[in-house]
């Protein structure tokens, strides 16, 4: 094969590449923690352009990291793990306190504000393929203006 011919290839490949990773991750971050907090909360602005559903995500400064929702029942906030969250083809679903986000738990530090953590998620598009999305997510103090988790 011309030389020509394998660049073509190698940049088609590399466009393709491209085009799977439809995911868009904005605005990350984490609530700070006291030390002897065993568990925190992680927020963002996810958009699948195609699609799919965040099934997974996991951390190192975490033992157990689930995606959980808030919602109320009657007049009680409760919050459990969601197997999956839908991400709409286009639309911008938000991670935030009172709502959805992805729960840090059994914490193997103190999170630090100033510092980040990384995160790894994992979406499944709706043709059933996986991408892993690579998160730094700064760690944001407690007290953070607009950012009270609601109980």
């Amino acid at each position: 094969m011309n030389p020509f011919k394998l660049t073509a290839l190698a940049v088609a490949g590399t466009l393709a590449l491209a085009a799977q990773a439809q995911t868009i991750v904005k605005d990350p971050w984490v609530r700070g923690t006291v030390a002897s907090q065993k568990a925190s909360g992680a927020f963002m602005h996810i958009t699948s352009a195609a699609g799919g559903k965040l099934v997974a995500a996991s951390s190192p400064v975490a033992g157990v990291v689930e995606v959980h929702e808030m919602a109320m029942d009657g007049n009680v906030m409760k919050m459990r793990a969601v197997p999956s969250l839908d991400l709409p083809a286009g639309k911008t679903v938000q991670l935030k306190p009172g709502g959805y986000h992805v729960m840090l738990m059994d914490l193997k530090q103190q999170l630090k504000p100033g510092e980040t953590v990384p995160l790894t998620l994992t979406i499944e598009g709706k043709d059933g393929k996986r991408e892993t999305l690579e998160v730094k997510a700064p760690i944001k103090p407690l007290a953070t203006p607009g950012h009270e988790m609601k109980h």
